[in-house]
């Protein structure tokens, strides 16, 4: 298998793809990153694990149409092009 720029993309889409299946109350909440455990202050800054947090609730919001076109398209691009 070569390393080509779409082996790249490929495991991009893929990372995106474990990010969004992650499900909140399930496996999140379980190891301590559900929605209650990001509580902080008034002006204090966020720390990486909110961060990480806030990233995972995005990806899985914002996320969602677009990987199923994604996935669509590089399903059809193995298909025909092996």
């Amino acid at each position: 298998m070569a390393f080509t720029l779409y082996s790249l993309i490929q495991a991009a889409i893929l990372c995106v793809n474990a990010v969004a299946v992650l499900h909140e109350e399930r496996f999140l909440s379980k190891i301590g990153w559900g929605v209650d455990q990001s509580v902080g202050g008034f002006g204090d800054e966020p720390g990486i694990k909110v961060q990480m947090m806030n990233l995972i609730r995005s990806v899985r919001t914002v996320m969602r149409v677009p990987l199923i076109a994604v996935n669509s398209v590089c399903i059809v691009l193995l298909l025909l092009f092996g």
